[in-house]
């Protein structure tokens, strides 16, 4: 449900405690070590104040969706966690995440080290200029559902229900498991 007031924090009224809502994250890497991008981000996720990592997805490789010709395929992983923080405050660490791997933001859909979506934060639902959630295409996604189905196989997008029927009705699975690639643990 979106709040009349996009500003509206959402705060337990009696002890000024935010509750803890679910996160999730959508990475990507094609262009570099792109195994040690998505740790790089991982690890980064991890050490964000607030944010609490429940599970991490095994990474898969992937064909780029609507990408440049003759571009390289992606590593993709999903993180499921839970946070206090607002999704403004998500989105901007998100940002920041990819800065620091040296994501270049030119044409739509280019290659890049890093990219960090920020998928579904709780049950909001918001349409901002630079912000959408839950992301608008997360769903036709299967680099995003099948790594998100793996580690949370009940898990539901808000607005489209859960995502295992999702799943099913995928008509590209052009995602592959990488057993093979690992991401370390704390």
């Amino acid at each position: 449900m979106t709040s009349p007031n996009p500003h509206a924090i959402d705060a337990d009224t009696l002890s000024g405690m935010k509750p803890l809502r679910k996160v999730v994250f959508s990475l990507g890497s094609n262009l570099g070590d792109r195994l040690a991008n998505l740790q790089g981000a991982v690890d980064a996720i991890r050490d964000t104040p607030d944010v609490i990592v429940v599970d991490i997805s095994s990474v898969y490789e992937t064909a780029p969706v609507d990408a440049p010709e003759d571009s390289p395929e992606f590593l993709n992983l999903v993180i499921v966690g839970e946070t206090t923080l607002e999704p403004r405050t998500l989105l901007e660490r998100a940002q920041a995440i990819e800065d620091a791997f040296g994501r270049e933001r030119s044409e739509p859909n280019a290659p890049r080290t890093l990219d960090v979506d920020l998928v579904m934060v709780g049950t909001t639902e918001t349409e901002q200029n630079d912000l959408t959630l839950p992301h608008p295409r997360a769903h036709q996604r299967g680099f995003v559902l099948l790594p998100w189905v793996e580690i949370d196989p009940t898990a539901e997008l808000p607005g489209r229900g859960p995502i295992s029927p999702l799943v099913q009705d995928l008509s590209d699975h052009a995602v592959v498991k990488r057993d093979d690639l690992l991401i370390e643990e704390d």
